[in-house]
């Protein structure tokens, strides 16, 4: 197993490295934080630019076509930022969720919008009984004449107040297996009956979708209808290392954050750093950040080489978000009280760790996964 990048790997990371350092200054970044979307039409039109909303695109369909490790390098960049926004719900997972569900067609007709950054995707799956399982789908679809009629709530829908197309997942059919009979819907979110709202509190990003009575035609459907779950879990297999490579650079952050503090704060007539307790504090981050960087890239490796991945992909996705989580818990400690000051910029981190730690599934879901695919 060799998980050492490439050259030209090597060259894409100081890139996107130079990128975040260049145009993503902490204000602006503070700034973003700020609005409901996270992210500036400047900044994204910047992105799509670069074509990194197009990386786990296929060229075919109009992106980058570039491996799921190279798609994992510039997004561990993007969490050194860290880099809120849209550019994982849409160009990462909304992308192979059409990718793996969506017809021949249909894939023609949105992901190259999708690279483009012409078109938004936000997934609308998990609903008040919260869980990324199949069974935790309860809403349902009614057929009315060729059309379908959506109605009901999706909590916690990470960036849907940025989207302009929602992927609606609910279910078209019943039966003793809860896999069977999801069916994920492509709705416009300017449809009739359409209400996003932002929650608000301490995580970033997260959105309450309301569908009232929203009639959307068959083409609506990706692929065939009842049939999702074999599409959505394989997507899921692939977005969730890079979602964890995204927490790994965060986590790399952050201990850079608490280092240089540690080193620069003086008191009792020496640097902090020099304290067992704040050095306790900084290894317990080293520790959680090589955890997580090495567990997310061995599951990269097994999906890149066509291994069996799918016990390292929970395993990497439970130690990466348990690892984000708690390195910032201990940055704060080392900091103490200017770590909640928002200007210092600790807060950004802590709050997407906060956001990001049941996104595709908490440690605790994971684990029951990967003890399902261990077969224990």
């Amino acid at each position: 197993m060799d998980l050492a990048l490439t050259e030209p790997q090597e060259m894409l990371k100081a890139t996107a490295r130079a990128f975040l350092e260049r145009e993503c200054p902490r204000q602006l970044l503070l700034e973003l934080d700020r609005t409901e979307t996270g992210m500036s039409p400047e900044l994204w039109g910047k992105l799509a630019r670069m074509g990194w909303l197009g990386l786990a695109i296929p060229a075919e369909y109009g992106g980058e076509g570039a491996g799921l490790l190279d798609t994992a390098v510039v997004y561990e960049q993007l969490g050194r930022g860290p880099l809120g926004g849209p550019h994982f719900s849409s160009a990462v997972l909304g992308a192979l969720v059409v990718l793996e569900c969506g017809t021949e067609d249909q894939r023609r007709e949105v992901l190259p919008r999708v690279a483009s950054g012409e078109q938004i995707l936000a997934l609308a799956y998990t609903e008040p009984d919260y869980g990324w399982g199949p069974e935790s789908v309860k809403l349902t679809a009614r057929r009315d004449g060729p059309d379908y009629i959506l109605e009901g709530v999706k909590l916690f829908v990470h960036d849907g107040a940025a989207a302009t197309h929602l992927l609606w997942v609910a279910r078209t059919g019943q039966g003793p297996d809860p896999a069977s009979g999801l069916t994920v819907f492509l709705v416009d979110r300017a449809e009739p009956g359409v209400a996003v709202r932002t929650l608000p509190g301490f995580m970033a990003g997260l959105c309450e979708v309301r569908f009232e009575a929203v009639r959307v035609p068959r083409r609506a459907v990706l692929g065939e209808a009842g049939t999702a779950w074999l599409g959505l879990s394989r997507a899921f297999l692939r977005a969730i290392p890079v979602l964890c490579a995204y927490k790994v650079g965060a986590t790399e952050a952050v201990f850079e954050l608490a280092v240089n503090y540690s080193q620069t704060r003086v008191q009792f007539g020496q640097p902090i750093g020099r304290f067992q307790r704040v050095q306790d504090h900084i290894i317990d981050i080293v520790n959680h950040l090589d955890a997580a960087r090495w567990t997310t890239y061995e599951a990269i490796w097994k999906l890149e080489t066509e291994r069996p991945a799918a016990a390292s992909v929970h395993l990497a996705k439970a130690v990466a978000s348990e690892g984000f989580y708690r390195a910032c818990n201990s940055c704060h400690e080392v900091h103490a009280g200017i770590g909640v000051v928002r200007n210092y910029g600790l807060v950004l981190y802590t709050r997407a760790s906060r956001s990001l730690y049941n996104y595709l599934g908490d440690p605790r879901f994971h684990k029951r996964r990967l003890a399902d695919a261990l077969g224990l």
